[in-house]
């Protein structure tokens, strides 16, 4: 085990920014323009990745309707940021691989039953079949899939779980041919032990894949899963600026996002040199105002 993690060690920190989680589950149109222009300051931050936007169904997320339009208005010119976009279904990774400018197309893939239908609108099975296509289109069009494993600290919908279903689903997907799963903490259950055990399980199962965390918590304990997270060796991290955020389908106002301005006090307490332009992200941080209210 120490192996693994002092290996993981040598790795650079990834920091992936979603304003796309945070935005979704807002009710109130938020205008093509104001969307690009708050994206744009986060791409000047310097973030290793930036999930900013899907091409799911209008009725199942409204607020990102325009995604391929904010694309549009994007300032990638001389830009490190990578852009990771979301998709369900098949008609989703048909229309984001048109747009060369998208590096990641990001699947959430439950190990719920219940939880998958309630997302994607279709089962385990068929989803699997989603994430095949999606690696084979990947695969053609020089992007690369990150898929999630949603309800990977358990779920509240009475499906069976376990650190075993997780691993199992894990290796399905990694016959597959995935490269990239990120344990999704979908309705913020995970915790300080479940995390521990989880995520070093399953790097030394699979050494071949990068693993990375999508936490979700109120803020009372993010501290401790941060901790907990970056201890077992995960250098692979999503948040959102505020902590804005969650996931609209999983029905739970209690937990947001983790605040990526609280990941970059824990990372640079630990000594990590991130590179980030800071004049920049409290550009960012005051323009929010306009997007969140």
């Amino acid at each position: 085990m120490i192996e693994i993690i002092n290996e993981i060690d040598k790795q650079m920190t990834k920091l992936i920014e979603c304003p796309r989680d945070a935005m979704q589950g807002l009710h109130a149109f938020i205008p093509t323009e104001i969307k690009a222009e708050y994206i744009n300051l986060l791409l000047q931050v310097g973030f290793d990745t930036l999930d900013f936007g899907s091409f799911v169904s209008p009725k199942a997320i409204p607020q990102l309707r325009d995604t391929a339009e904010v694309l549009d208005k994007l300032d990638l010119k001389e830009n490190g940021t990578k852009l990771l976009a979301i998709v369900a279904n098949n008609k989703g990774i048909t229309e984001a691989i048109k747009h060369p400018q998208i590096n990641y197309l990001g699947f959430p893939f439950s190990v719920s039953e219940t939880f998958q239908q309630k997302n994607t609108n279709s089962g385990i099975e068929k989803s699997l079949l989603t994430v095949e296509e999606l690696i084979n289109q990947c695969s053609k069009t020089n992007k690369e899939a990150v898929i999630y494993l949603s309800m990977g600290f358990g779920n509240p919908y009475g499906d069976e779980w376990s650190d075993e279903i997780v691993a199992h689903w894990a290796s399905e997907l990694t016959k597959r041919g995935a490269k990239i799963l990120s344990l999704a903490d979908t309705t913020g259950v995970s915790n300080p032990e479940k995390i521990n055990y989880l995520f070093p399980h399953l790097v030394k199962t699979f050494p071949n894949v990068e693993f990375g965390v999508h936490l979700h918590s109120n803020p009372t304990n993010w501290l401790e899963k941060i901790e907990a997270s970056w201890n077992s060796g995960c250098r692979r991290f999503d948040s959102a600026l505020r902590g804005f955020g969650g996931c609209p389908m999983a029905e739970d106002g209690l937990t947001g996002n983790i605040a990526t301005e609280s990941l970059i006090s824990f990372l640079e307490a630990k000594g990590e040199v991130l590179g980030l332009d800071m004049e920049k992200w409290n550009e960012a941080m005051r323009y929010s105002g306009r997007v969140f209210g």
